[in-house]
């Protein structure tokens, strides 16, 4: 029984050494680097129409949960589409069920205006609804369905926010146009 507990305790010691040399760290670890104190320094743009704003209000409680930086390190841009898909048709052509499909696009670009960098990225989400024949139920339901979609993009923004600014290699050079060839030529 002593050598069953020995054996144990020395795999999961092997396991948490493994996942130290491969470069595992959590992701709100306590080191002065950690990507907490980075997701912290964003500054997030407006973003258009009232799902905009809830996404927004998302992402500053998952961001910058003690506040907008006083001097923020990097600046994101979010630009956020909807599509309605009507999936189960009646015989009289009315849909019973649909599919809404939110579509967030990102930049995230260092506030300092010399670094032309960026990383960016999109997220996707799907959420079925009901469409029944009250109005005050459909809108309800297709509602709900938003800001299911909204907390889904949200989390899924900050993931891969988190993951790239652990990562410098994620970040990709701006190309800037070529110079314009000089006149009387």
């Amino acid at each position: 029984m002593k050598a069953r507990i020995i054996l144990s305790a020395a795999v999961a010691t092997l396991m948490l050494a493994g996942l130290a040399g491969c470069g595992f760290r959590p992701l709100y670890g306590g080191d002065a680097g950690g990507s907490a104190a980075s997701l912290a320094q964003i500054r997030i743009a407006n973003i258009p129409d009232r799902p905009g704003q809830q996404l927004r209000n998302l992402l500053l409680d998952r961001l910058t949960p003690l506040g907008p930086p006083a001097r923020p390190a990097y600046e994101l841009s979010v630009v956020l589409r909807e599509a309605r898909h009507d999936l189960a048709i009646r015989k009289d052509e009315s849909a019973t069920r649909a599919n809404l499909v939110l579509t967030a696009s990102f930049v995230l670009v260092p506030a300092d205006a010399r670094d032309a960098r960026r990383f960016a990225g999109s997220a996707v989400s799907t959420n079925s609804f009901n469409r029944v024949r009250s109005d005050f139920a459909a809108l309800s339901a297709e509602n709900d369905a938003r800001n299911r979609a909204l907390r889904v993009l949200a989390e899924e923004i900050r993931l891969r926010i988190a993951a790239a600014l652990q990562n410098p290699a994620a970040f990709t050079p701006v190309s800037r146009p070529p110079a314009a060839a000089p006149a009387g030529r």
